[in-house]
């Protein structure tokens, strides 16, 4: 039986549904999918067409709305939102260090999770809509980040389900090996990395003084994860978002306190970082990262920990070269490296299996550029000029190859844009959608 909650401004309705494992095999192993119905008070017994929202990740719940708020305050206006928890997240089946432990050793567990990318959670969503809506019915797509790549996978797949499709940071490229996601992305980096310390000079030596610390000393985290030199640069995640530049300098001024011994990193700095660093909440995300990349089609060797090998090419993200030259420490970005599973205590366990996943060479594709050329469902797509999680280049690609797609490119935002525009973004692309802009 469904739960209704009420919120301020919203009527919220829980629904769970059996989807098979394995799509392939229907009639196999069953998990469950978790969604949360949202419509405007008031408006509950109103025919409106609905939105699906798929969320950024991978690995990433969807949002647990409080009331009206940013991009979903503006999508009520013109219809009823599901917000789906994909496959491995939030309240659908959990994959976690915990939970996958059940299923056997690291290869039954890496089996498993060959099952949690885009191409998958696409047949979720279409077997939920025919279970909600009806078979005739379509529904809107709105894809944040990698919801955005499953959007695309949709269009792919099963565009007969979609009435329109509204991509907001997601437009991967067709054709793109992960290696040519981390050559991309790692200038973009430089970059990002360019205008902080443009912004807040004095963190140049901030920086340094804490890397030179740790490249000696690594920290242990209130969780006991272990803070290394190069997991201190990981802190770079934070440039995603048009905040995350402040916010890091603000973290890095309360770095350090006087201990019995002298100078020493504070807790209020360690518990800061463990709440940036630690995968405990979203494990997938580190599992199956890049795994989102790997097509068969585009590279059969696998991915093979893309971004620790391609980084290799950039010489400037080694911070101790970088300590002993006296040039500025920089922070990485939006990757994903092997070591990762020994530093944070909620990947080592699935170390292995992560291994297993890196390894795979035969992952499906998730894209059909032919069905894409053809396409007739209308697409509008938020390309954010500045973005340092997808690359521009890839994106306009990408939006030249998908018949009839409106992009509209912008720096006023960053990746978040969709979040913390107050509903601009959003209202931008359903007026793009309906001609009205």
């Amino acid at each position: 039986m469904s739960t209704v909650s009420k919120l301020p401004g919203i009527v919220t309705t829980d629904h769970v549904f059996q989807v098979p494992l394995d799509h392939a095999s229907p009639e196999g192993e069953q998990i469950e999918v978790y969604a949360r119905e949202v419509v405007a008070a008031g408006r509950e017994r109103d025919d409106l067409p609905w939105l699906l929202f798929l969320q950024g990740g991978p690995g990433g719940k969807a949002p647990r709305p409080l009331g009206r708020d940013n991009w979903l305050d503006r999508s009520l206006d013109d219809y009823r939102v599901l917000l789906l928890d994909q496959r491995g997240t939030g309240r659908s089946t959990p994959a976690t260090r915990q939970t996958l432990a059940r299923r056997g050793g690291p290869q039954q567990q890496a089996d498993y999770l060959a099952n949690f990318r885009a191409d998958s959670i696409v047949r979720d969503a279409e077997l939920i809509r025919h279970r909600l809506l009806g078979a005739d019915r379509r529904w809107s797509v709105l894809g944040q980040s990698f919801g955005g790549f499953c959007a695309l996978t949709y269009l792919s797949f099963a565009p007969e389900g979609l009435t329109e499709a509204f991509l907001t940071g997601g437009l991967s490229g067709l054709d793109r090996s992960a290696d040519d996601v981390y050559r991309a992305a790692y200038p973009r980096v430089v970059r990002k990395n360019d205008d902080h310390y443009a912004r807040f000079p004095q963190d140049v030596e901030a920086v340094r003084r804490i890397a030179a610390h740790l490249a000696d000393s690594p920290a242990t985290l209130p969780d006991g994860g272990l803070l290394t030199v190069e997991a201190f640069q990981v802190l770079g995640l934070g440039f995603v978002g048009g905040s995350g530049s402040g916010s890091l300098h603000h973290l890095l001024e309360e770095a350090w306190v006087e201990g019995p011994a002298g100078a020493e990193l504070s807790d209020t700095f360690l518990a800061g970082v463990q709440a940036r660093l630690s995968f405990a909440e979203n494990p997938l995300y580190a599992v199956l990262h890049e795994s989102i990349y790997g097509q068969r089609s585009v590279d059969q060797s696998g991915t093979a920990w893309s971004a620790e090998r391609v980084r290799k090419e950039y010489p400037q993200f080694d911070a101790r070269a970088a300590l002993e030259s006296g040039a500025p420490v920089l922070f990485t970005g939006e990757m994903i490296y092997p070591w990762m599973f020994e530093t944070d205590p909620a990947l080592r366990p699935l170390k292995e299996t992560a291994e297993l996943l890196a390894a795979r060479t035969d992952w499906p594709d998730l894209y059909d550029p032919a069905r894409l050329a053809g396409n007739t469902v209308p697409v509008v797509a938020t390309v954010y000029h500045d973005d340092m999680c997808v690359d521009t280049a890839h994106s306009l690609e990408t939006a030249r190859a998908v018949r009839g797609l409106r992009v509209w490119v912008t720096n006023e935002w960053e990746h978040d844009g969709l979040r913390v525009s107050g509903g601009k973004v959003m209202d931008r692309l359903i007026k793009m959608a309906h001609g009205e802009a």
